[in-house]
Formats: C-alpha cells, structure tokens, sequence
C-alpha cells in the first residue's frame, strides 16, 4: 500500500485571524472514471482512540493519555490513517509513502499506524515530531521510505524517514507546496535520529529520490496581509485537484481570538467536484455513518451517492458550503470552544449533501 498526496502549507501571518492552514489533496493512482478507493472519515473517542490490531502488526505501547482524533483513512479497513487531526490541534499527514510491506504478526509500524499513534498522544507539533521519530526507529519497516507533516496553531514541519532513521525541518516559509513522491528533508536538518550525519543529503544518503516543496501555487495566492482564509485553500485544492485525487481536507488551526479549530472533508473524489463539510472537536462528536465503510461494503455510502451526482447539485451544494463557512466564522469570532450544539455538525453536513444525490 502506498499513501500519496499533493499538500499545501499557509502559516500565520498569511491568513485570517492568525491561523495556520493546510490543504491536502489525496493522490489514487487507482482512480477509474473519478471513483477510485473509498476514502473514510472516522472519529475516535479517547476510550478507543487506542483499540485494536495495528497494521504493520506491532503490539501498541502508550505514552501517556490518550487524546480524540478525528481519521481519514486511504482504503477501507484500515487500523490507521493518512491523515487527522486531534483535539489539541495537531495535525499529522503522510504526503508519501513507499516500500512498505504488510506482515500480519510482524514488529512493523505502517506510516497509517504513525499517523494515528502521533495523534492520540501528542499534545503539540514538537511532541508529535518527537513521537513520529520515536516510532520510526523503533517500529518502521527496513525498506520503507515515508514523508509526513506535521502542523499546530503554532509552526509546521516536514519529517522525511528512511528505514529506522529519519530527519525533519521546522518550515521557516511563510507557504509552501510539498508535492507527493520521493524524501522531502534533505539537507536542512532540525531534529533527526541519533548519530545521523547532519553534513549529508538525507535522500542520497538512504538512496531515495528527493522532491523538494516547490514555490508554484495553485488558486488563490497567500500574501503577508493576513488575508488568506480557508475558502481560498478549497480553491487551491481544486485547481491542484484531477480525476486521480481521493479526497481532499483543509484544517484551520486557530491559535488567537478563539481557540476553536475546524477540520474540513470532502470524503468524496477530485477536490474539484465536491463540498468540504466541517468538524470540530465539539464535547461529544457525532459523525455521520456515511463516512464509513459498513459490513460488506466496498465503499462508503457517501462515496457511491456522489458518483451518481447531478451537474446541477454540485451548484447548490457550493452555495451551501459558502454559508456555512460565514457562519461558522462568524461562530468563532464569538466564541472561545465549541458548544453541544456543533456535536453534529459533520453529520449533519453530510446528510444534508446525500439529499441532492438521492
């Protein structure tokens, strides 16, 4: 199984209100026609956040509390995921993965496995950093090559392994896009395994191809004016969007004023043909089933109804996506936590889409 995806870094001081956002537009080298894999959305309570086999086989050894996550998932039945978020604000995304093999009963950590460890544990972007680079020497299998981002309110960086060793970099530009394929960190080292030689190109040195982030952008650019928002990474993510992407998502970490958070998820193929529907880590989240692949199904109910959509829906369910995103800024200019009355806020998004595709 490979994970691949076309992601986009903003961080504050370019958008609103002095927040962080980051886009990911999910690559399925499988697609046929638009479809392609079910990708999942599924969110996990601090009681089971933990639960369950891994997929690379390894026992699990936590760390310290466990936190609420929200996962998206590449394929269904999977342990782990690709990318999510959690309740402090962390977020942790796979842009790559290569040369992993699934072993049932092995020693092995998959990148999905990392993801979701990362997120149930670490209450910020340097603890999150520190537990991936934990995991990979521990647990990574020997010929995997595995890139991930890693974001809160605060910074972003870039962890590049190789095998059990690994390097990252703190993000110093104000925006960057990392495309999917190949080692990300290579030169610029700010936090690595013991002993890496710091003076070394990490890619040439574990005998991978680099891809460096590039400066080209798509859509609507970010400029130092604080004025980028999250309606123009939808944008972004649907010019950089074709028939080949899974699924897109956007978060919006919030670290001023109101300290709310949202996660955004299409669940749905191609960015460009489809609504971002929100969440937020309200007290008790409820997602809707539809985002999940059910017992003898392939793919999500979600998944299945958009593929049959009319031009015409995708119209009105823009229209709605607008609104909701002015109502809920103007919720969290505000507000300082999201109330009861968000628990359903994801669910009833998606169930409101569904009703233009029945």
């Amino acid at each position: 199984m490979s994970s691949n995806a076309d992601c986009f870094i903003v961080l504050p001081g370019n958008c609103a209100s002095g927040s962080l956002i980051f886009g990911r537009n999910a690559e399925d080298a499988a697609a046929v026609g638009g479809l392609g894999v079910s990708t999942e959305v599924c969110y996990y309570d601090v009681s089971d956040v933990l639960e369950g086999k891994t997929d690379g086989g390894a026992a699990l050894e936590p760390s310290g509390d466990a936190l609420r996550v929200i996962l998206q998932k590449p394929k269904p039945a999977l342990w782990g995921g690709d990318f999510g978020a959690n309740e402090r604000g962390v977020v942790v995304s796979l842009t790559w993965s290569d040369g992993e093999q699934q072993a049932a009963d092995s020693d092995s950590l998959l990148g999905t496995d990392i993801v979701r460890i990362t997120l149930a544990e670490s209450n910020n972007v340097e603890a999150a950093v520190d537990r991936i680079g934990a995991l990979v020497a521990k647990h990574s299998n020997d010929s995997a090559k595995l890139n991930f981002i890693v974001c809160d309110p605060t910074a972003a960086w870039i962890l590049s392994s190789a095998g059990k060793v690994w390097a990252a970099e703190k993000l110093q530009a104000s925006w960057l896009r990392v495309p999917s394929g190949g080692l990300t960190v290579t030169t610029t080292i700010d936090k690595s395994s013991d002993g890496l030689d710091l003076a070394a190109n990490f890619a040439a040195a574990h005998d991978a191809e680099a891809q460096a982030p590039e400066a080209d952008w798509c859509g609507p650019k970010p400029d130092a004016d604080g004025s980028y928002t999250q309606q123009d990474m939808f944008e972004t993510l649907r010019v950089a969007s074709g028939t080949g992407s899974r699924a897109a998502n956007v978060s919006m970490l919030s670290s001023k004023g109101s300290s709310i958070s949202c996660h955004w998820f299409t669940g749905t193929p191609n960015a460009a043909e489809s609504v971002f529907k929100p969440f937020v880590f309200a007290p008790k989240p409820r997602i809707s089933p539809l985002t999940q692949v059910q017992a003898d199904a392939e793919q999500t109910l979600l998944h299945s109804l958009h593929a049959n959509r009319k031009p015409a829906a995708l119209e009105h369910l823009r229209s709605l996506e607008r609104s909701c995103v002015d109502e809920l800024n103007n919720y969290f200019s505000l507000q300082d936590h999201a109330s009861d009355e968000l628990d359903e806020l994801l669910k009833d998004c998606v169930e409101a889409e569904v009703k233009f595709y029945r």
